[in-house]
């Protein structure tokens, strides 16, 4: 477990319900301030590797459209200048978090992003836990059954062992209320109406 600089982070939680064909997640989307400080690809990929999130990549940014995974859980993390988010969590649906240099994002699988804004430098990395392979997913392209299959593989993905920014365990999603208490039993059942 690598912990290095996480003494300085302070995490912000984000929760999210489903809307539309955007299935988000009872899991809160997590921002992890300065995890890294000073960023750095290798410094973020090294640091996500250790808390066994793997299969990384390092690009200028990310896809500019939104989009979602129902295959795995996402981290993101600022190697180098600022970008801004537009996720489909918040009260009202829809937030924009703008991150800088060291921050990371962990992501729950079906909560909606995309880069709406970013600095000429902008470097991202990103992993996933025990290296799943992501898959891309587009609202407007999803018909009703693809939406179910997603949504049923996004509800059979473990809580990952450890957080990718501090690698300890992830007490935000461990104590996230059950579907039930959390008033996502409706819309759990309906994945499975046949009327």
């Amino acid at each position: 477990m690598s912990t290095e600089g996480a003494s300085t982070t302070s995490t912000e939680a984000y929760s999210s319900k489903p809307r539309g064909k955007i299935p988000n997640s009872r899991f809160p989307l997590l921002v992890h301030r300065d995890a890294v400080p000073g960023g750095g690809a290798e410094a973020i990929k090294t640091r996500f590797r250790a808390n066994g999130w793997s299969n990384n990549w390092d690009y200028p940014g990310v896809y500019n459209y939104a989009h979602f995974h129902s295959t795995t859980h996402e981290c993101l993390g600022c190697a180098n200048g600022w970008m801004e988010f537009r996720v489909s969590v918040g009260e009202d649906g829809w937030s924009r978090i703008r991150i800088c240099t060291g921050d990371v994002i962990v992501m729950p699988a079906g909560v909606s992003h995309q880069m709406v804004g970013q600095s000429d430098d902008i470097h991202m990395c990103g992993g996933y836990p025990d290296g799943r392979d992501w898959d891309d997913i587009q609202e407007a392209f999803l018909s009703d059954e693809d939406y179910k299959r997603a949504c049923k593989r996004i509800m059979m993905l473990p809580i990952p062992s450890q957080d990718p920014a501090t690698g300890k365990p992830m007490v935000e999603w461990h104590a996230a209320p059950s579907s039930v208490d959390g008033g996502w039993n409706d819309w759990r059942t309906s994945l499975d109406a046949r009327s």
